[in-house]
């Protein structure tokens, strides 16, 4: 094992080098860049040993993956915010096609009034394209996620494309300390691709044709079987990461101080650490608050969420997004998953643009929280840290 100390941008490249990528289609969009300027580096090098295609758009950077992928070799790519929005009608036929894609987003702000900070409405807006959707804490996790991507992707019961989303600058440019694996390791974690059913000259199949209504709804049916399937691969390519590397991630969710909570935050991505802080600090001021961690947005942890609410009194959820309807995609959903159990569901909006959401946000959030699960009445999405008089 080596330790470097890297942003997850390079803990991204590395994860990818070490996962033996033959193809990388790319085109540079910040924050996303320093993957595939790194990239471009260890095979410039000699490091890996990988097809390195720079195209003219994002849109062409996911046609290329797609013919990549069906040609039957291991693809990873990268991208952000407006790219990954130029991508969107490639996207949906990946999933389709059953092309175990691996594909970084570089969380950032999307459209008008747009930025170059993070923001996750670049990505929730593709959640229902059929693409596994993981969100990371820190940069370790973004190095470890990739390497699960590649395994839980290729996994048979799956053959789905993943999408491993960090947060823009947060962690895209800022370092820490990195655990890189020996690449032995890796190689008994993740063995050589092998594809299913590659296209091939010597034997001519069709795919992606036009598909009638005889057909089609069939096909849609199991691209939701296979996202369904995922979930056990998801968990038990977690429990070997875990035996191979000593790390655990929970699988679809993760949670803390949550065995005799009252009220608790459901978070994702690095604001996940900060409300890790303040439940230690609640905790020492004999608060019984606890943590939800969302790991995965697609496939959605319906049951997980269940389980681990049971004895709640009150949930708030963040969102670093908004869906311009009164609230957040992550809170509109779990609120959904959660209609039948007896608890208080509470939206909370922070660090959109970028904006820093800080200690005191938390703690407001927490705040909010705690009174809905002594049945105070609270608002039913609250956005925290904005500036000026607001109704």
């Amino acid at each position: 094992m080596k330790v470097k100390v890297i942003s997850a941008d390079h803990a991204v490249a590395y994860a990818a080098k070490l996962a033996r990528t033959e193809v990388v289609p790319s085109f540079p969009i910040t924050p996303q860049t320093l993957i595939v300027e790194q990239l471009a580096e260890f095979i410039s090098d000699g490091e890996l040993d990988a097809d390195f295609i720079p195209a003219e758009s994002e849109h062409s950077v996911m046609s290329i993956a797609i013919g990549a992928s069906a040609g039957g070799v291991r693809v990873f790519t990268a991208t952000s915010s407006q790219g990954l929005a130029l991508m969107h009608e490639m996207l949906y036929g990946v999933p389709q096609n059953r092309l175990p894609i691996v594909m970084a987003n570089v969380n950032r702000s999307l459209g008008a009034a747009s930025g170059i900070w993070v923001e996750y409405n670049d990505s929730m807006a593709e959640r229902d394209s059929g693409w596994l959707q993981m969100y990371v804490e820190d940069n370790q996790e973004a190095l470890d996620a990739t390497l699960m991507a590649f395994r839980i992707a290729e996994d048979r019961r799956a053959l789905l494309p993943v999408m491993v989303c960090l947060d823009g600058f947060i962690l895209s440019h800022t370092v820490e300390k990195v655990e890189l694996p020996e690449q032995e390791e890796v190689d008994r974690f993740l063995p050589k691709y092998d594809p299913l059913n590659p296209l091939d000259p010597k034997e001519p199949r069709l795919i992606n044709s036009i598909v009638p209504p005889e057909y089609a709804m069939e096909m849609r049916y199991q691209l939701d079987r296979a996202v369904e399937h995922s979930r056990e691969v998801i968990v038990e390519v977690d429990r070997e990461f875990e035996k191979a590397f000593g790390r655990s991630y929970g699988g679809l969710i993760d949670t803390y101080r949550m065995e005799d909570a009252d009220y608790a935050m459901l978070t994702l991505g690095t604001a996940t650490g900060l409300a890790r802080r303040t439940v230690d600090k609640l905790r020492s001021q004999g608060q019984k608050a606890g943590l939800i961690k969302l790991r995965f947005m697609r496939p959605f942890p319906f049951k997980e969420l269940c389980q681990a609410t049971k004895g709640l009194k009150a949930l708030g959820v963040f969102d670093r997004s908004a869906s311009f309807n009164g609230g957040g995609p992550v809170h509109t959903e779990v609120a959904a998953a959660l209609c039948n159990v007896p608890v208080t569901v509470t939206g909370h909006i922070a660090g959109i643009g970028g904006r820093d959401v800080t200690p005191q946000h938390m703690e407001d959030m927490y705040a909010i929280v705690e009174k809905a699960a002594r049945g105070e009445d609270v608002r039913p999405v609250t956005w925290h840290g904005l500036r000026g008089e607001m109704e």
